[in-house]
């Protein structure tokens, strides 16, 4: 129970709230004040959160850089999927993303943009309202959907799915297309389309995707890069299991 507190509260510093007090802390995680401080204190101790210079916020130490660009150097995974993910790019001209599910969210492992190549470390996306989480949501066990759903479905836009009922229906349609759409969920003007990675025993542990803007991502273009997003899933998929 105090390793799931200490996730909670590292779990609420992200790009949208970099730095929190103690108090935003434990609104966030539902946790008393005495028992977010303790921990606050405990991980500044390790390096796992620094305070910022007013001294009444905090955010995530450098130590978890180090421990995220370690994961990263030494994840093969990554590895084998960049050139399949280098090609969709050249094919789309559009932004690709690979996450994986880390537990509660879908961390960016491999991206691949028209002006530079890289791995990165802190983006992570919400698997409810996002296509690389839906593509890998789809394909949980009930228990991991409706622990999601318990944790809160936020809205993020008008778009963003918040209840129960509608994230049912949307896993199965992306179940029944074998691919899922992102149709400004998470940021207005952004539309991307994902789909499923497997692993060696075929479970679905990641997701790829197309990014781009709305204006340039239109329904007709969404249903024409499906196929090509789920063929480099797919190959994702192969080049794991050799």
């Amino acid at each position: 129970k105090s390793l799931r507190k200490m996730a909670a509260v590292l779990d609420s510093l992200s790009l949208a709230r970099p730095t929190m007090t103690i108090a935003e802390m434990s609104d966030a995680t539902g946790l008393p004040k005495a028992t977010v401080h303790r921990i606050v204190t405990s991980l500044r101790e390790v390096g796992l959160l620094d305070q910022d210079g007013r001294r009444q916020g905090y955010r995530l130490g450098l130590k978890l850089f180090y421990y995220g660009s370690s994961v990263l150097a030494n994840l093969d995974t990554a590895t084998r999927a960049h050139p399949h993910i280098a090609k969709l790019q050249q094919l789309t001209g559009e932004v690709i993303h690979f996450h994986m599910f880390d537990g509660s969210q879908m961390v960016c492992v491999e991206h691949e943009e028209m002006v530079a190549s890289s791995r990165t470390i802190v983006q992570a996306a919400p698997t409810y309202c996002t296509s690389v989480g839906k593509a890998f949501l789809a394909f949980q066990d009930e228990e991991l959907v409706r622990r999601i759903v318990a944790e809160g479905l936020h809205a993020y836009t008008a778009n963003t799915i918040v209840n129960a009922h509608d994230l049912a229906a949307e896993l199965a349609r992306v179940r029944a297309q074998g691919f899922a759409i992102d149709d400004e969920e998470i940021e207005l003007g952004l539309r991307c389309v994902g789909a499923p990675v497997r692993d060696s025993s075929g479970r679905v542990f990641a997701a790829v995707s197309v990014s781009g803007p709305a204006e340039r991502m239109p329904d007709g273009r969404i249903a024409g890069l499906a196929p090509a997003v789920i063929q480099t899933a797919n190959d994702i998929t192969a080049a794991l299991a050799e």
